[in-house]
């Protein structure tokens, strides 16, 4: 059996909305929803992943603030332990560089989306913390 995988993700709240990620084509759960993230490197923190994670796939610099959820889900691929926090945008504006398409989302309109699996107790305490 192989290590379960650590991950971060963005609550990226701004003006009141949250942004969605799509997930694109060439990713694993193509067309689905999450929080924009990546993977914990060996020697980082979670913040730290968070903020190299959306300077690489989003093109921009945010603050991470207080922790929303960790959640263990249990793909096909493997096991995903997944750390999810609210983040501020300090520089730059978001750009899909590696997702289908990003999308700033109401609290109270998250639960429309096809969120992938591991993301859903997060996309429930933020909508409930921010609805």
């Amino acid at each position: 059996m192989t290590a379960p995988i650590e991950v971060v993700g963005a609550a990226v709240v701004h003006d009141g909305l949250v942004l969605a990620a799509q997930r694109g084509p060439t990713m694993s759960m193509p067309g689905s929803w999450e929080f924009p993230g990546g993977k914990i490197e060996p020697g980082e923190s979670p913040q730290e992943a968070l903020v190299r994670e959306l300077r690489e796939e989003l093109l921009c610099d945010v603050t991470v603030g207080e922790h929303v959820e960790t959640t263990s889900h249990s793909y096909d691929f493997g096991i995903i332990i997944l750390s999810t926090y609210f983040a501020a945008i300090e520089a730059g504006e978001p750009q899909a560089t590696e997702h289908a398409e990003l999308r700033w989302v109401p609290p109270s309109k998250l639960h429309g989306l096809a969120w992938a699996p591991a993301d859903l107790p997060a996309v429930e305490r933020v909508s409930r913390v921010l609805g």
